[in-house]
């Protein structure tokens, strides 16, 4: 991009110059002024050729594209320290979700198809998280109770580590019973857990401390999937568990019963 702007800035810097007028010096017959005033020559251009304004138009117009295309990469991932800001209410843009395999706390492998029929609610997060992690935790539990008791409605809650290397099937189990039983902890090697928050456009990064310790930074995104298992909403951490329970009914009213 940087390339294309310094080559846009060169023509019309170029075209710039060769529209400027020069002055010159005249003669003491010239007007009766003395030697050495400046008076301006007025110049007879010839007409442009078509390359003139074929060439930057195209440029222009690769420049717009190359953009375009920068700003679609960019909405992949959010960044660092935005996560209350770009919760997204509907999903648009690059398409979000795909194929996956993972292993649940009873060392059990799950993949997308596992989830065909049901509506589910997806969170990436890290069991070592020491305040947004256990707060959304909480709140997915708490919506996901309210559509059930309230509407009879069942929305299958699924926690996502970001974090495999310390959140082990043991370490998921223990930590989500403490919450709500009907959470099902998913995790598995680095790199499966990593090509699937790709694909759902979940940032994180690892952030080493002092001693071999780390921190996680996170998006801290929650993913509505319907029963086709396609992403239909995504929430940021700004809503509170009775603001999700009542969006997510919201969706599963606008979809026809199968």
């Amino acid at each position: 991009m940087a390339d294309i702007v310094l080559l846009l800035a060169f023509w019309f810097d170029t075209s710039k110059r060769v529209q400027t007028c020069s002055y010159t010096k005249s003669s003491r017959q010239n007007h009766g002024m003395p030697d050495g005033s400046p008076v301006m020559n007025v110049e007879t251009k010839a007409p442009r050729s078509w390359s003139t304004y074929v060439i930057p138009a195209a440029l222009l117009g690769f420049a717009g594209l190359a953009t375009i295309v920068h700003y679609n990469d960019e909405r992949r991932a959010i960044p660092k320290g935005k996560g209350k800001n770009h919760g997204c209410d509907t999903v648009k843009g690059p398409i979000v979700g795909g194929p996956f395999a993972l292993i649940d706390t009873e060392n059990r492998t799950i993949t997308e198809k596992n989830f065909l029929g049901n509506w589910v609610l997806i969170y990436f997060g890290y069991t070592s998280s020491p305040d947004v992690g256990p707060e959304q935790i909480r709140t997915m539990a708490k919506a996901v109770d309210m559509l059930e008791s309230k509407q009879n409605l069942k929305v299958l809650p699924v926690f996502v580590t970001i974090d495999p290397q310390r959140d082990t099937p043991a370490q998921l189990r223990a930590y989500l019973k403490e919450f709500d039983s009907r959470i099902l902890g998913l995790t598995g090697p680095d790199s499966a857990i990593r090509q699937m928050a790709q694909e759902y456009r979940v940032y994180f990064k690892k952030v080493e401390e002092e001693g071999g310790d780390y921190l996680v930074e996170s998006s801290h995104g929650m993913y509505l999937m319907n029963p086709n298992m396609e992403v239909v909403r995504c929430f940021g951490v700004e809503y509170t568990a009775e603001e999700l329970a009542e969006e997510i009914l919201k969706q599963l009213k606008k979809t026809p019963a199968t």
